[in-house]
Order: C-alpha cells, then structure tokens, then sequence
C-alpha cells in the first residue's frame, strides 16, 4: 500500500498537475477549436484535473470536488478573480451563485433524505425487518441474496427515481453488510449491486429514466415516429435481465462471498415503539410519494425526500447526534461533480465539443457507433440527464437527414443514445447511485471502474444489437 500512496503522490500527481496546468495556460488556438474561449479552456483544464483527480485517488474524491468547484468559482464565474473576467476572448462566465448552489441543489437534498431515512431505519431496527422481508424469497444464500438485491433494486428503478431507488435500498442493505465478514470481498458487489441495478433497471420501462422521455419526446415530435409503452417494455425488460445476469456473474467472479450464509436475527429485546411505527409509516409515505407518478401529485422525487426528515426531526425520531451520521463527503463530492457539469453547459464547452464531431459526413453505421461511445463518455462525467438533453437535438437532427433504415431507423439512434447515457457508471460521480455505494465506504475507484467499463462495453453492445437487429 505504501509504495502505491508514494508512486502516485510522487508520480502520477505531479504529471496530471502538469496536465492541468500546460492545458490552462496553452493559447486556445492549440485546441484546434474553432471558436474555443478562455473560460472554456479553463473548463477544460480543470475537467482534466478532476478526472484525473477522481480516477488515481490521490486524494479522497470529496477533496476533489471542493477543489474543483473552488478553482471554479475563482477562475470561469463571474466572481472570478478580475483578470480572469477581463480581455479579450473571454467568453461566457457563469454565475459563482450557479457553483454555490450545488451545495444545495435538488440532488443534495434527495441524499440527505435518503440518508436520513436510513439513518432512522438502522436506529429503530426497521432496516432488519424490511431486508428480512424483501430478501426472503431468495434465501440465505449469499450468491442468490445478491441476485435478489440487483432485480429488486432493478424492478424499484423502472418505476422511481434511480436516486431515490438507491437512497431507499442503501437502508435495506445496512443490515446485509454488518452481517458479512469484513475481510470479505463480497460486501463490495453487495454495495455495487445499487448502483448496477438501479442504472441498469431505469432502462426497462420508457419513465425509468429521464433519458428514455426525452429520447421518446424527440422521436414522437421531431420524427414522427411513437413508440408505445408496451413495445419499449417487450425489447427492454428482456435487455435489463440479461444486463442484471451478467452483472451478477462479474460481482461474483471479482468480489466472491466468504461467507456460507446470510442471516439478519431481529432483536428480540427491541419493542416496537412509537419511533418504530413513525419511521414505519413514513418510509411507506415516502416509497408511496416516489412510486405515484409526479403528474398526479405535482411532488417531484427531490421535495418528497424532505418529507421524513420533516417527520423525523417534529417527532424526535433523528436529533442533534444523528447529524453526524449523514455521508457528509458524499454530499460534498457529489456537489463537486454537479459544479463542474454545470461549467461544463453553461460556458458552452459541451455543446462546442459535441458540435466538432462531424456527424453529418460519417457514414450511418458510424453516426450511430459513435453517438454511442460519445454519449456514454459524456454522461460518465456530466448527469445522465444532462448528456441527453445535449445530444439528442443534435442526433435528432441528424436522423431526419441521413437514412438509417438499414442499422434500426432512426429509433436506434436516439433510443441507443438513452441506453448509452444510462449505462455510464464509472466513478463515484457519474451517477447518484454510484455516489451512494460509495457512501458505504466499502467501494473503491477502482472498483466501480472495472464494473463501470465492463458493463458500459456490454451495455453498448447488447442494447445496439437489441436496437439494430430486433428494433422498434
């Protein structure tokens, strides 16, 4: 270990501060950009230095974040230091109130419910109770326990938030861990299986995720093509199992259980108090609010994840110590990743990126291939949402003029790049849930990268093949 913290300290950091630095100060005409600004350039620099930062660990991912949005704040916003806002070439400074507020934003405030509803399960004993209820027709059979965990957390997905999906299960799962060895590595897939199954399971119905409305919206407006829930279902659910069934083969093979059994015992001393039937009836509340359609009661899943903490604080279910409870880092590094998305579209560096592809040259074939690999290398980096909202008016566009009759249609184009938005899951930043996992402790980088690429090379391959060769 020590050789490993010395080579990157002593190597790898110095080099990728280098990086950072020779790409902030290089003239932007050494981009080869056509109309690239110093605010994009920076944005630039620091996308490298975070990235770097995130995947080499030489410090902890929160440290990166607060780095980031700090050299945000004081190098792209307008609250810049003054000759960094000055000269000529500038270009779009965003608003240092837009970088503060990630501190805040819906997303934060969806985990800090999560961890509170958590946080209360564990301490009234309710997580024990849900975990026995939810896993009991799988057994006590770690492997299968572990398969049971990614269809549940799947199945929740498909229909709610994978946010709010994953928050929920970090609650069923607390009990889990405990119960396995801790110089085991399977508490590792246990904890991967969050994030897998919640981004995998969001691809199985067209309100999963974000990306599949949006890719639907643009197909129905754009290019008059309607592709109905029940067909979306026939060609994605079977997608999602066989992606869930080679999730659980690779947790299997890389993190093998040491453990022979599961078995989560309830306290027989433990009463069910006043504490246990309000955390009780406000965890069915909540699941209730997440799974009700937001068209029905105008709560999106972000407000709703307020609601326990309300309930728990009025009835004295969490206090003043169970603040220190709550993955502060993970809040922190989240907002740090949420910052640099917002540099990322609010200086006009993502759309002059994607914008230097030149997609209305390649071949059809190669539209649809690249689209793809672009997509999912965005959305690694930017919300899942985000990476669709940019891509998809462009390949939109692109699908009404090129023919794509002989790879999928165009429906293959636009739906392929929802898939591969939703399968981008490699660091702790890329998506909620993967922030959630890491919120154990247990996940390192490394880790979630090697799942993360392995099922983001399957998930690309699969869901084209899918799109391609059954299609809509």
């Amino acid at each position: 270990m020590a050789k490993t913290i010395n080579f990157k300290s002593a190597v790898l950091l110095p080099l990728m501060l280098l990086l950072s630095v020779f790409l902030f100060f290089m003239p932007t005409d050494w981009f080869g950009i056509e109309g690239l600004t110093l605010v994009q350039q920076r944005t630039i620099a620091l996308f490298v230095f975070a990235a770097c930062m995130w995947i080499i660990e030489a410090v902890p991912a929160w440290a990166t974040s607060i780095i980031t949005m700090v050299l945000l704040i004081f190098t792209v916003s307008n609250g810049a230091f003054s000759f960094f806002t000055t000269g000529e070439n500038v270009g779009t400074l965003v608003s240092y109130k837009d970088f503060m507020a990630q501190f805040a934003s819906p997303t934060i405030m969806l985990f800090m419910g999560g961890f509170v509803l958590a946080i209360a399960a564990t301490k009234v004993g309710l997580d024990v109770v849900l975990a026995k209820v939810l896993l009991a027709p799988f057994g006590t059979n770690p492997k299968r326990v572990l398969l049971g965990i990614l269809l549940v957390v799947a199945v929740f997905s498909m229909f709610m938030s994978n946010t709010a999906t994953a928050a929920m299960m970090l609650a069923f799962l607390a009990p889990v861990l405990k119960n396995l060895p801790a110089d085991g590595k399977g508490r590792i897939g246990l904890a991967l299986a969050i994030p897998i199954g919640a981004n995998i399971g969001g691809i199985g119905t067209p309100i999963g995720t974000p990306p599949n409305v949006i890719a639907l919206g643009f197909l129905k407006e754009n290019l008059g093509i309607e592709v109905s829930f029940l067909d979306w279902c026939m060609r994605m659910v079977p997608y999602v199992l066989v992606m869930l069934l080679i999730a659980w083969a690779c947790l299997l093979f890389f993190f093998p259980f040491k453990a022979k059994e599961i078995k989560l015992e309830i306290n027989a001393d433990r009463k069910k108090d006043f504490h246990f039937w309000v955390v009780a009836a406000t965890f069915v509340l909540t699941i209730a609010l997440w799974l009700i359609p937001e068209r029905i009661t105008n709560l999106n899943s972000n407000e709703v994840a307020l609601i326990p903490f309300a309930i728990f604080v009025a009835t004295g279910v969490f206090t003043k110590k169970d603040f220190a409870e709550i993955n502060w880092d993970v809040l922190w590094m989240v907002a740090g990743g949420l910052a640099l998305g917002t540099a990322l579209m609010k200086t006009g560096l993502a759309k002059v990126l994607v914008e230097t592809i030149p997609f209305g040259s390649m071949s059809p074939l190669i539209v649809i291939l690249v689209s793809g690999i672009v997509g999912y290398a965005i959305a690694n980096f930017l919300s899942h949402t985000s990476a669709a909202n940019l891509l998809l008016p462009i390949l939109a566009t692109v699908a009404s003029a090129i023919d794509l009759s002989a790879f999928g249609g165009s429906a293959a184009l636009l739906i392929g790049l929802a898939i591969s938005t939703s399968v981008a899951m490699i660091l702790p930043i890329s998506t909620p849930p993967n922030a959630i996992a890491s919120s154990t402790g247990l996940v390192e980088t490394k880790d979630m990268a090697k799942m993360g690429i392995i099922m983001g090379i399957v998930g690309l391959i699969l869901g084209y093949s899918v799109l391609v060769f059954v299609g809509f």
